[in-house]
């Protein structure tokens, strides 16, 4: 679960699309894993909610690929993704988990504490959000014709 210990949850913002997506993801999987769709659902009840097109390059949504530092030294480069999309080996990273759900809506130079599934509590800070148009299918490219 995203925690802080003694410290104030950093303000998040998320487009209203990821927002909407997010709460019926959360309450679909309130039943199988109800402490992690409870943390995703503490994230999505603090969110500042804007329009899609009003999302600041720098605020990680979902499709979002991203560098972070962690207070144990590392630093890593993931892709945040629906559960469904999830390989840890290929660096995509599910917002069901208690990472993922941490992530989503922070900016680049925002910090949040987050407990791993042992139990233990991590720092991680966000160095670098790059987007990725995960929403829209390529375009057709016209053909070329040769005479």
């Amino acid at each position: 679960m995203a925690t802080t210990t003694g410290r104030r949850k950093p303000a998040i913002t998320m487009t209203r699309s990821d927002h909407q997506s997010l709460s019926r993801l959360a309450e679909s999987r309130a039943a199988r894993d109800p402490d992690l769709s409870d943390q995703l659902l503490a994230e999505l009840d603090r969110a500042r909610v804007v329009e899609d097109r009003r999302i600041a390059a720098d605020v990680v949504r979902m499709g979002s690929t991203l560098r972070f530092t962690t207070d144990a030294g590392e630093d890593r480069t993931v892709t945040l993704v629906f559960p469904g999309e999830a390989d840890i080996a290929m660096g995509k990273v599910s917002v069901l988990t208690p990472i993922g759900a941490a992530l989503i809506g922070l900016s680049a130079s925002q910090s949040i504490d987050w407990t791993s599934r042992d139990g233990r509590v991590h720092r991680l800070t966000v160095e670098h959000v790059g987007q990725n148009d995960v929403a829209r299918p390529p375009r057709p490219q016209p053909e070329l014709r040769t005479a």
